[in-house]
């Protein structure tokens, strides 16, 4: 299911749907701070993710602890207006997974502040979290639930 707000539970589906219910080859991803700060200016060599996260072509799942973090560390980069339009540009989407987790995994011993970005990718049946944070490598190790981990620099090749 793809919503713009509010919590939503999700089936065991690898795809997003479509309100018509037409299933999507669409990729939904989790994305930790520091990739979406590498990915944000018009001229990075990344903004192409950026770009088709816009375009709809890559679902982006949030939950509220994630938005949080994204406005705090925005906030801090740039300023509060300028943090405010990205977090509503990325919440006005409308392939975009609104999702509260409503159980913690506790899966990142060495850095629990990203367990948030775990717990939503398993809580919205995302494809990928991506991250280049070495305290997600612990996910390869985790035999269930099953969590896939992507460095930016490794997106296009692993996605497409």
């Amino acid at each position: 299911m793809t919503v713009s707000t509010g919590a939503v539970s999700t089936g065991a589906m690898s795809s997003s749907r479509h309100p018509g219910g037409e299933a999507s080859a669409r990729k939904v991803i989790v994305l930790d701070i520091n990739c979406l700060l590498q990915i944000l200016p018009r001229k990075a060599p990344k903004r192409w993710l950026y770009d088709l996260i816009l375009q709809g072509r890559v679902h982006l799942a949030l939950s509220s602890e994630i938005i949080l973090e994204y406005r705090e560390i925005l906030e801090q980069r740039t300023n509060a207006l300028i943090a405010e339009n990205i977090i509503k540009v990325l919440l006005e989407l409308p392939d975009t997974r609104k999702i509260d987790p409503s159980y913690k995994w506790l899966l990142i011993r060495d850095d629990p502040d990203d367990d948030k970005y775990v717990d939503c990718a398993i809580a919205s049946n995302a494809d990928y979290v991506i991250s280049n944070d070495r305290h997600f490598n612990i996910l390869r190790t985790v035999n269930f639930p099953q969590i896939t981990c992507l460095k930016l620099s490794s997106v296009k090749k692993s996605m497409f």
